[in-house]
């Protein structure tokens, strides 16, 4: 053969202790892990490296845009709702630490359906040949009555559907997100594309009026995401197509419009990282002088992690209303 296995006799090599390490035990080791911790203590424990070091990074992100009066919005696909986390939710709008949500069309149905009769998710599989899929008559008949009627008024999708909850006093209302955010007047948006989502299918489906809301509701969110510069967080929460193309679109109509959005946070929650959410939410947005994060886990797990070591980093934060005594990183 002409190769032969290369000789390693004269291969130099240099002292270990002339090395650079990215990791110095030290410095980057995990702390004592014992019972009765607080979740703040627990959080401290972890080691600084990898996925517990992004998800640090985002906590301080979120903690330092409530101190400024920073928006942070969480964009959400449906499988957060429809998995049961809209307690985890509530709590973090009453604590005031997420100031804007967006959702696909897919999560509003699932906010309304556990609004109305407490439950949701249908098994498609088993009614789709028997063409049931998507057709129970309450969800498609007052969702798109409640966007009539919103419309009319001069409102978009998601808040339509959240005062239309309200007013009607479904039976399991408080644990919808919709409702809350229409209460308690907090932007809510919904995105949709027409055909994608079971109230088209309703002889009660109204393609302008479903166009109407949701283009109000894509304009509301950009004049949220107008204000994310300087020191803004953007979350991205299992939605892999959808909504990372709805935020980069406006984002670029927000610069075009002179707000200038640079030094803001962006971050992609999700059980495996998607081309479009890194790319529209981590990485092209943050080109500048912006940081984004992934955190790779299933929802129903890391965002009630995430919201206690959000409120146990935040607890005592401040807001544009209300000051506090302590800094947040004292918080336990």
């Amino acid at each position: 053969m002409r190769y032969r296995p290369i000789d390693l006799d004269g291969v130099t090599t240099y002292p270990l202790s002339e090395r650079k390490n990215k990791v110095v035990m030290a410095e980057h080791k995990a702390g004592e892990i014992r019972a009765g911790m607080t979740v703040g203590e627990l959080l401290a424990a972890l080691p600084d490296q990898l996925g517990s070091q992004s998800l640090r990074g985002v906590i301080d992100a979120m903690a330092a845009a409530r101190e400024k009066g920073k928006p942070v919005i969480m964009a959400m696909g449906a499988h957060v709702i429809k998995c049961g986390l809209q307690p985890v939710l509530r709590s973090l709008v009453e604590a005031d630490l997420i100031t804007a949500f967006a959702l696909n069309g897919a999560g509003s149905i699932h906010d309304y359906e556990i609004s109305l009769i407490g439950a949701t998710s249908e098994d498609v599989g088993a009614v789709l040949h028997a063409g049931l899929f998507g057709m129970a008559e309450e969800t498609g008949r007052d969702i798109n009555r409640a966007l009539k009627e919103g419309v009319a008024d001069g409102l978009g999708y998601g808040e339509s559907v959240g005062r239309f909850i309200n007013a009607q006093q479904n039976p399991f209302r408080h644990w919808s997100l919709l409702a809350l955010c229409a209460e308690r007047k907090v932007p809510v948006t919904v995105h949709v594309a027409i055909g994608t989502d079971i109230i088209h299918q309703h002889p009660s489906a109204d393609g302008a009026l479903l166009g109407a809301a949701t283009f109000h509701d894509f304009r509301l969110l950009t004049s949220v995401v107008a204000e994310l510069g300087d020191g803004g967080v953007y979350l991205n929460v299992g939605s892999a197509v959808l909504l990372p193309e709805v935020f980069l679109k406006a984002l670029s109509i927000a610069q075009n419009l002179g707000h200038h959005v640079d030094h803001f946070t962006t971050a992609n929650f999700d059980m495996q990282q998607h081309y479009r959410p890194l790319q529209n939410v981590v990485k092209r947005p943050t080109a500048g002088k912006s940081m984004g994060y992934t955190i790779t886990g299933h929802h129903e797990i890391m965002l009630p992690r995430g919201e206690l070591s959000w409120n146990a980093r935040i607890s005592n934060r401040c807001s544009p209303r209300r000051r506090r005594s302590a800094p947040w990183w004292s918080a336990t």
